[in-house]
Order: structure tokens, then sequence, then C-alpha cells
């Protein structure tokens, strides 16, 4: 019984012992090595290709930024969507590159109907509506690199527009990605001047003619000092907030994103000019619209 087990064990070993000595390991190892260095080769002229192509195309919209028919923001936008559409078309020749030099039949799986029918359902369906609808987006100039909007929930500026998704920045810093088939409603808030209504709670007692006079007096020193004002600031005069609370009613129009800071030097040098000429006032709201 013992015999008959060791003799086993000794057809076994010699068995395989044959195996591996039949087998070419210089050849296995040259065509490791070849493959290894085909590859190594392979991805560093796809490297400096990438490298290249993105140079020229930064060189190219340099100079087109020059151009004073095409806003900054439009320039950025087709700089971003030509780097993103470069970068796939990269990809894409690099991994049937790659497929192709590990001997993959990559035509065929591609000729194939059932592979496209596979691609379909795992999600080409919803790549082909992002690229429609970035498509729309651009052709319509919903927005542009930039320009503040609010999509759905989110809010914030446009940090790059892509073929499949849109970068927005939000106000705290959260950089968003929006798949454009999401994008249903867009409300672009830097197409127009934002209009800023400053409301300036008093006293039913105080003297309103005298006040109002005051806050003409500042409107007239201030506005020169800032440019982005689009249309000189109106005092609109006394409004009935409910309840009998009374405030006069400043708006002014400015350039978007020059709005808060506007506002906030304009309602404190009314606040300082009233206080100082001994009128009660009140705190109050500050409402910021767009027009």
């Amino acid at each position: 019984m013992t015999s008959d087990v060791s003799h086993q064990v000794s057809r076994q070993t010699n068995f395989l012992a044959t195996y591996f000595s039949s087998i070419n390991w210089n050849q296995i190892i040259s065509k490791a090595v070849t493959l290894l260095l085909s590859l190594v080769l392979l991805s560093l002229f796809f490297i400096l290709v990438n490298w290249i192509g993105k140079r020229i195309i930064y060189r190219s919209f340099k100079t087109t930024r020059k151009n004073e028919h095409l806003t900054v923001n439009r320039i950025n936008t087709i700089y971003t969507l030509s780097l993103n559409i470069f970068h796939y078309s990269v990809l894409f020749f690099y991994f049937y590159a790659i497929l192709s030099v590990l001997g993959i039949p990559v035509g065929t799986l591609i000729a194939g109907a059932g592979i496209m029918s596979v691609a379909l359902g795992l999600g080409a369906q919803g790549f082909v509506t992002d690229v429609v609808t970035g498509f729309f987006i651009l052709l319509e100039q919903q927005f542009d690199v930039g320009d503040n909007v609010k999509i759905g929930q989110i809010e914030g500026t446009i940090h790059a527009i892509g073929l499949r998704t849109t970068q927005i920045i939000g106000y705290d810093g959260t950089l968003h990605y929006v798949p454009n088939r999401n994008i249903t409603i867009v409300s672009n808030l830097s197409r127009n001047d934002m209009r800023a209504l400053i409301d300036i709670y008093f006293d039913p007692t105080e003297d309103i003619k005298a006040m109002s006079l005051i806050i003409k007096k500042v409107n007239e020193r201030l506005t020169p000092h800032f440019p982005d004002i689009t249309k000189k600031p109106t005092l609109l005069g006394t409004v009935d907030n409910g309840s009998g609370v009374l405030s006069l009613r400043v708006i002014i129009y400015t350039k978007n994103g020059a709005q808060y800071e506007i506002q906030r030097t304009f309602l404190a040098a009314y606040l300082e000019e009233l206080t100082k000429a001994g009128f009660k006032i009140n705190s109050s709201p500050i409402n910021l619209t767009t027009t």
C-alpha cells in the first residue's frame, strides 16, 4: 500500500518536472518584457500627445482672447469644452491601442451587435443624452464659464462645461458635478444687472423730508466712487411694510457680483449720517433681487 502511494507521488512529480521543463521560459520572458516595454512606450507616447495637444489648445485660445468680438466667459466656455473633447479623444485612442497590443480584437467587439446592445443597456443612452443636452446648452448660450447660476437646488459659479457634466462651484466652495441630462431649469444670475433694495426703517414721528435729503446727499457723494453702479441710486420714498412699519426704500442697479459690497457701503453710510443727525433708526433687512 505504501509502495503504491510512493509510486503515484513519484509519477506526479515526474509529470510536473517534465511539463515545466518543456516550457520555453526564454520565449515567455521575452514576450512579457516586449509587451511591458510596448505598453510603457505607448503610454509615454499618449502622455506626450496629451501634453502637446493641450499646449496647442491653450496657445490658440490665448490668441483668441484678444478678439474683442467674443466675451471672456464665452471664450473660457469653448476652451474648457475643447479640452474636454480632446481628453476623451486621447483616452479612446489610448485604450484602443492598449487593447490592440494585448491582442484583443477591438474591431470585432465594436462591430458586434450584442456588445452594442449591452453598452446601451449599461448607460450609453444616458451618455448620449448628456452630450445632446450639453450641445443645446452651448447652442442656446444658456450659461458660460464664470456665470452665476442656480440649477435645481445648486447655486454657484460655472467652473467648467463638459460633454457629460457641468461643474459648479457653490458659494461655500463646494465643487458640484451635475450631469447635463439633469439640467432642466437654469436660472442665470449673470445676464442682467442686479437690483439692490435697501429698506431703512424709522419711527413714524421722524421728519421724513429731512431724512430723504440726507439719503440723497449720501447717494451723490458715494455714487462716483463705484463704477459698477449701472443706474444711479433712486429713493423710492416711504414704503408701508405692513402692521404700521414704515421704511425709506432705496433702489440701486449694479453689475452682477458688485451688489453686495455696494449695498453694505451705502447702508453703512445711510445709518451713520442719519444717526449723526439725531434720527432714530431701527434695524432692517436688505432685499436683493434680480431684474
